[in-house]
């Protein structure tokens, strides 16, 4: 059963668990189950996703109930009228706050302009030596993506050299590996935690938010964070 955060007459958001995609897709041609046929089945009603989120990160998931939400809905997310805040665990020590403006190239080659602000929350280090380092540093930061490009926040991250624990192909590959074979841990650490927006029908604040997923606070306890 898909955790439902919210639902009213014409939403409904659920905490989609990692590793589940949203819809089908000819690149995953052997997967079985989708969150939108998953939630389907569940509610017994035909529901329409309002954005995208990775197969790989968890979070915060709004479907519309019908097509005039859904028209509604998607013109909020064009118009970055919906702010959106993710939670991510990543190498090294973030500076307090920052903002990374840097274009992201589309399969196409297309250049499009991309922006994304973070702040950190905490920051810790393990006694597991990295490279030439005695420690290992992580930093627990809230982002904050300004623009809505595909990977942005994991491209952005690995940009500053402060990549997603867990992420393939942005991250670090080493850093994947010392998570795989000290803690078993292969789940990217990237969760989208809260949605807010004006209700496109009675025009209140709607804010959704998902509390972290089972291997993200495996992680956040590993760390201390």
């Amino acid at each position: 059963m898909l955790d439902i955060l919210y639902e009213d007459d014409d939403l409904i958001a659920i905490n989609k668990p990692h590793g589940l995609l949203v819809h089908r897709s000819s690149i995953a041609a052997n997967v079985s189950e989708f969150a939108l046929q998953l939630l389907r089945d569940q509610i017994q009603q035909i529901v329409f996703p309002a954005h995208r989120l990775d197969r790989k990160t968890g979070g915060v998931l709004l479907f519309t109930r019908n097509r005039e939400m859904d028209s509604l809905t998607q013109q909020l997310f064009a118009h970055n009228q919906i702010a959106k805040i993710y939670w991510a665990i990543v190498r090294g020590y973030t500076d307090e706050e920052g903002t990374i403006d840097y274009p992201i190239r589309k399969e196409n080659g297309v250049l499009q302009n991309a922006m994304t602000h973070y702040r950190t929350l905490s920051r810790t280090e393990i006694n597991i030596p990295f490279g030439k380092h005695a420690t290992s540093r992580y930093s627990f930061v809230e982002v904050k993506p300004q623009t809505g490009r595909m990977h942005q926040i994991r491209k952005h991250l690995a940009h500053i050299f402060h990549p997603i624990i867990a992420d393939r192909p942005h991250g670090c590959n080493k850093q994947n590996k010392l998570w795989k074979e000290q803690f078993a841990m292969e789940t990217m650490m990237l969760h989208a935690q809260g949605l807010t927006f004006k209700h496109p029908r009675t025009q209140q604040e709607i804010t959704i938010e998902a509390p972290p997923l089972p291997e993200f606070m495996r992680v956040r306890q590993i760390l201390s964070l």
